[in-house]
Formats: structure tokens, sequence, C-alpha cells
């Protein structure tokens, strides 16, 4: 089916994701079932008391505290839907979208597709001209990312495809040569695709790559420089700080969230050109060993792994998120068993 990659909106129905707040700011995320319940501490709230609300309504629950009904904007969807793998953060998807340069009509490749969060972000970037092929080696991974992104937007979009496979030996199969116009890569050693990306982009072509560490960034910055085919990285972190503003009480707030990793990009060069600082550089020597790559494989880095039975459980709730968007886009029956 071709899905609308607009914000829903209108009444609440079934099947739709809302997101509930409720007393000291606490969220709470469900999907509208026949016969569902919210039950908490504060009492239980019932599914069919919101279905044909608009958006922003309030409602109360049986021990009288109100309620403020929402549908979750993209980013709010993104924080709370299973996770099969670790997502990319809504501060570091708005700068890939703008340092990637993505754009409507688009065709872009991403690697690995994770649990669907930055899948999201570029299906709204590059509409419904552009082309998305997602790359996932684990299987169980990609199906976490299919059933959040028909969640949030209510079918399978047409122009999305998931190949479960590595990279390298899949892509020359995926896309035609130099007919690619941007590649993200979010993946543990995103230098081990660096050549077969560069067939695949269009000269002009932005690759991106989002790592967690400084070892990780030196090491795919000086693969890049050392192929030739690139203009010389660029690389940057966003680091965001909310601010408290209430009356004349305006500060910052405690928190913020820092780190969470790093972007680089560079752009593919045409055949055969050559950068003249390219040749200058040739002329130094290296600033590190061979020693000092061995501590930038994948084994030094280090990967947290998710426990296969965690993982399952990550797969049934997407699942079920899936099958709730699929009854609200009528192309599924309401089963009154299901909660």
């Amino acid at each position: 089916m071709t899905a609308d990659l607009t914000r829903p909106s209108g009444p609440f129905r079934y099947g739709d994701r809302v997101q509930l707040t409720g007393p000291k700011g606490r969220l709470h995320t469900i999907t509208l079932r026949e016969r569902g319940e919210l039950h908490t501490h504060h009492g239980v709230l019932r599914h069919e008391a919101l279905v044909g609300l608009p958006d922003g309504s309030v409602v109360t629950n049986s021990g009288g505290h109100e309620y403020l009904a929402l549908r979750p904007l993209l980013r709010d969807f993104v924080m709370s839907m299973p996770r099969g793998a670790a997502i990319v953060y809504p501060k570091d998807a708005a700068q890939i979208l703008a340092q990637a340069d993505i754009f409507p009509g688009a065709t872009v490749v991403e690697a690995g597709v994770g649990s669907g969060a930055l899948s999201l972000w570029l299906l709204r970037a590059i509409g419904p001209a552009g082309r998305l092929v997602s790359f996932e080696r684990r299987e169980e991974f990609a199906e976490v990312a299919r059933a959040n992104v028909e969640t949030f937007l209510g079918g399978t979009p047409q122009n999305w495809d998931v190949v479960v496979g590595d990279l390298v030996e899949s892509l020359p199969g995926a896309v035609e040569p130099a007919s690619v116009d941007r590649v993200v890569l979010d993946m543990l050693a995103p230098w081990e695709c660096i050549d077969a990306v560069a067939e695949a982009l269009t000269p002009g072509g932005v690759v991106l790559c989002y790592v967690a560490t400084a070892t990780q960034l030196s090491r795919v910055a000086e693969y890049i420089r050392g192929t030739g085919l690139y203009t010389d990285p660029e690389a940057s972190e966003t680091m965001v700080r909310g601010w408290h503003v209430e009356g004349l009480a305006v500060r910052p707030d405690h928190r913020m969230v820092a780190h969470t990793g790093f972007l680089l990009t560079a752009r593919r060069l045409a055949p055969g050109a050559v950068p003249p600082d390219v040749r200058k550089r040739a002329l130094k020597k290296p600033s590190y060993a061979d020693e000092d790559v061995e501590l930038w494989t994948p084994g030094a880095v280090g990967d947290r792994q998710i426990t296969d039975k965690n993982l399952r459980k990550r797969v049934r709730e997407a699942q079920r998120a899936a099958d709730g968007a699929r009854i609200a886009a009528g192309s599924a029956d309401p089963d009154p068993a299901t909660d």
C-alpha cells in the first residue's frame, strides 16, 4: 500500500497511537483498542473514552485525574517505540538530514536499519518521489524496524526496501552504479563499506557516517582520506541543552542531552579527480602506526549485544503496534481479544 507520510489527524480511532500526559507530567503511550484500559495507581482510563475526540483533548480517569491526549509527534514516537537496537536520537537525526542534504526525490541508502528510527526521518524527507534502501544484517532488527515504520505511517511505503544482509555484498544488486544520491552508515565499522559506497554514489553524492566513539571516528576518517575517492571528511557532534522558562525564572535545565554520536561527512569525487590539498597531504608522514590500527578494530571498539529473549519481546511489541496501525488504516478488523 502507499502510506501517508504526513502526521495523521482527525478524531482518535481504534488502532491509533496516543500519548497521554498525566499527573506530574508522567507520559503513557498506548494503542487504542476495543475494551482496552490504561491502569495506573491513579486509577483506570478506558480507551473508549478517547475514541472520537480530537487531538489535544483532556480526559478524566476513574480516580478523577486528568490526562492530556495527543497523537505523538515523530520525535515522541521514536523515543517510545519498541527497540531492537539503539536508535538515532532526534537531535542527531535532524543533523543527519541537514548535513547529508537529504532532499525530496533523493535515492538514499541506509545501513544498518536498527529499530527504524532514522528510516522514518529519511522517508519523511525524501517524500513519495524518493527511494530509500535500508540494509540490516539481522532479520530480527529488520522485523522491528518494519513494524515500527508501519505503526507510525499506517502502512509500509512502496518506496522503501529493506534488505537483510551485508551491505558490501548486497549493495551492487540493489542499486545501479553511480545512481545513489546519499548514503548514511550507522554501524560499528563503517570503513568496511566505504569502497562499495563509492561505486554506488553519484559524483557529488554524500556519504555520512554516524559513529559513537572517537576511535571509530578517527579510523573512518583516515580510511576515507586513503581511498582518494572523496573530499576531505568533516566531523561534528551535536549537544542540545533545554531551558526552563517560567515568568522571570529563566535558566538552563539541570540536565542536557550531550554526546550521543559523531557525524562525519564526505562527498564523492568525479572519477579521476584529485583535489589540490590531497597532493600536499600525500607528501606528509602518516600520524598513526600499524599498532594504532589494532585499537580501531570492531572487537576492540566493543559492541553491546541484546539477548535473544529480549529481542523476541521487542519484535512482538513492535508487531502488536503495527497491527493496531493496520486497524486504524482500515486494512484489518479489530480483534477484541488483543490488548
